[in-house]
């Protein structure tokens, strides 16, 4: 059964100025990333996937599985508010090729528990043989998944992994020893707490920073397989930096975009109402890169 290995960016979408997608900025994007990468995440939080059409986030896949040309294993993010446009997002990306499919729980309303399950039900039931990711992530879902709930839909429904974005070492080891096993999956959602997932057993990691900066989070990857803790460690702490450096723009996302920018991959933008970094925030994320010798 697939499972997700190593360095896995969240990608972020290119827009153009007037919102509409920027296909060549996409395909020079995952160019830039599929040979120096594990897998890639699309249109999930960083990738804008809720702010796009139906339509759109077919396109971002499509194009993306073709630039990948197979090199590399590509899941999609179908969550949305509803079951339906879940499912036909799932189908799509079973169709196409996507190695897997994940999806936050249903946003916007409280969802009751069985509600949750029965929408986990309805893309299991649509990917087939294609491995279901919960994407616990509380902040954008708007509530948490307690562990009995991710047992549920594991035995119960028949999700095969989960994605954890909830930053809590915690409750990634309660995952890690209760869970994970050859048929199902537990990736972290973000760099910033690597080396103590890897040492509780997880293999597979989705960096923000690495839409930019790969080759780090590749490094960091590499020193944990190796057993090298103490460069680990070293490298750990250099991309915690970056991640504050992230935080000189009004978010992570917009801060993605301008460092896409500043290392010369792609000019692009967010999709409104989010705002692109200023020229000033950018000037302030440049000089902290050059002083970190990244630029």
């Amino acid at each position: 059964m697939f499972q997700m290995y190593g360095v896995n960016p969240p990608m972020c979408t290119p827009f153009q100025e007037n919102g509409e997608l920027d296909i060549a900025s996409l395909k020079a994007l995952v160019s830039f990333l599929r040979d120096r990468v594990d897998g890639l995440f699309v249109c999930g939080s960083y990738g804008g996937g809720v702010l796009m059409t139906e339509e759109e986030r077919r396109q971002v896949l499509e194009v993306t599985l073709a630039e990948v040309g197979g090199k590399i294993p590509v899941i999609a993010h179908v969550g949305t508010a509803d079951s339906l446009s879940a499912r036909r997002l799932t189908e799509h990306a079973v169709k196409s090729g996507a190695a897997a499919v994940a999806a936050v729980g249903p946003y916007y309303f409280k969802h009751s528990r069985d509600n949750v399950l029965s929408y986990f039900d309805t893309l299991v039931k649509a990917a087939g043989d294609t491995p279901v990711y919960v994407y616990n992530n509380p902040q954008f879902q708007g509530y948490p998944m307690d562990v009995s709930l991710i047992r549920d839909l594991k035995d119960k429904v028949g999700v095969r992994g989960i994605k954890d974005a909830t930053f809590d070492i915690q409750m990634m080891a309660k995952y890690m020893r209760l869970f994970k096993s050859d048929t199902f999956d537990v990736a972290l959602g973000t760099e910033a707490m690597w080396l103590s997932a890897w040492a509780l057993g997880c293999r597979a990691f989705m960096p923000g920073i690495a839409n930019a900066f790969p080759e780090i989070c590749k490094k960091m990857f590499e020193e944990s397989m190796k057993g090298d803790i103490e460069a680990c460690r070293e490298t750990q702490f250099e991309i915690n930096e970056m991640r504050e450096i992230m935080y000189l723009a009004k978010s992570t996302q917009l801060a993605i975009y301008a460092m896409l920018e500043l290392r010369g991959i792609a000019r692009c933008y967010p999709r409104a109402p989010f705002v692109p970094a200023s020229e000033e925030e950018k000037a302030h994320i440049r000089e902290r890169l050059v002083q970190l010798k990244l630029l």
